[in-house]
């Protein structure tokens, strides 16, 4: 069985999530819209879910829109809310390392005359709250920062942010907390978020279902259009059994996190010591404020690609980055808004730990993942010495 180390990009969906799915995928197949018996019965699942989530984040049931996944929920939170204040203002508020959901929807309201302020970050991939703060000015309508990276686990301040936007009257504060949810608690209030978006996969739910948080009160413009449905924010038949699936996940997920936290603090740690002796590695993100599961780190004169293709056929899956960018030739941007340069960012592997990951699979990564590091630095050094392949006389000399 290959040792599974990419919870970064998708979480296995756990058994009772499926099991609270199953009457929603069978039995009780209603449309929530409809009148009668069948429609009644998924309505209140459905309203359930809402009630659910809502406590999990510290909302209120009417503030939940269920979603297809954390991408539409940006989109909804982002383009919803800029294009119903556009009367207001045009000027939105972003960082250099956002999820490719949230930069590329911004490059697309930049077309219709948004201005698009990024904020750089530091060498950990961390904001400063006081850059966030002077970038807002009286055209501001909107500002979205991740709560946690993707690729390299930074914990963002997004609290002090939320606070200093908050002192800002008109700005509405949208939170990407899509891959921070499993491991970091989430209370909207604390945050300061008016908009909040989470991706059930991400923490052994179902792929395809997401939730935006809206705050009551505020106005995103709906970005489809059909039926009344999720209070006029989100047209189309629910998916029932998608949000039940979500909201039993995140109940797990709240549950138990302290205790997963810990263990996975504890799991990384030993990775990323076996990892870090080896040549020419160096961490990446945050030393401390990281997502607990997740190891970021680069192999210099390495190629991350090819050694990810070599733990996985050494039963190893992991990645150099966001999933949602495999496959492209360019290096991660979140790497160069850190300030790594492209031959060095071609070096990154990322190894993210989850609830499933156990001491075992670990004892084998702690052996496997340095062995490959090296390997593929020790071939990349010959390949250099030699780039031709050109025949070395016996005994180094000529005759």
């Amino acid at each position: 069985m290959t040792i599974y180390l990419d919870h970064a990009a998708t979480t296995p969906l756990r058994p009772e999530v499926l099991d609270a799915m199953m009457p929603y995928l069978t039995s009780v197949f209603g449309n929530p819209s409809s009148a009668h018996g069948h429609g009644r019965a998924a309505r209140a699942a459905l309203d359930e879910a809402h009630e659910r989530v809502a406590r999990g984040i510290g909302a209120e049931p009417r503030e939940i829109v269920f979603t297809s996944g954390g991408t539409e929920a940006i989109n909804l939170a982002l383009k919803g809310a800029a294009w119903a204040g556009k009367g207001r203002g045009h000027r939105i508020v972003s960082t250099s390392v956002e999820h490719h959901a949230v930069g590329h929807a911004l490059r697309h309201l930049e077309k219709f005359g948004f201005e698009i302020v990024e904020i750089p970050v530091d060498r950990y991939g961390r904001v400063d709250p006081d850059e966030i703060e002077r970038a807002i000015t009286d055209r501001t309508i909107l500002v979205t920062v991740q709560l946690a990276n993707n690729e390299v686990g930074t914990i963002q301040p997004v609290a002090e942010i939320g606070t200093r936007i908050a002192a800002r009257r008109g700005v509405l504060f949208h939170v990407d907390a899509v891959q921070a949810a499993p491991y970091v608690g989430i209370d909207v209030t604390a945050l300061g978020a008016d908009l909040l978006s989470l991706a059930a996969h991400k923490f052994e739910g179902p792929k395809g279902v997401g939730v935006l948080f809206v705050r009551h009160g505020t106005h995103v413009l709906a970005q489809q259009h059909g039926g009344s449905q999720e209070r006029h924010r989100r047209a189309g038949t629910e998916d029932v059994a998608g949000a039940v699936g979500l909201a039993t996940a995140y109940e797990f997920v709240c549950r138990e996190r302290t205790d997963s936290v810990e263990r996975l603090v504890r799991l990384r740690s030993r990775l990323q010591e076996a990892v870090l002796a080896v040549d020419g590695t160096e961490l990446t993100g945050h030393p401390t404020d990281r997502l607990p599961g997740l190891l970021s780190l680069i192999a210099r004169d390495a190629d991350g690609n090819a050694v990810a293709v070599a733990l996985d056929l050494d039963g190893i899956a992991a990645s150099v980055g966001s999933a949602c960018a495999t496959g492209s030739t360019e290096v991660s941007h979140v790497l160069a808004a850190m300030g790594y340069p492209d031959e060095e960012a071609r070096g990154s592997l990322r190894l993210s730990l989850g609830r499933s990951t156990t001491d075992a699979e670990i004892d084998v990564a702690v052996d496997s993942v340095p062995r490959n590091i090296a390997s593929m630095r020790h071939a990349s050094a010959i390949i250099a010495a030699n780039p031709l392949g050109e025949a070395v006389p016996v005994g180094g000399g000529s005759a």
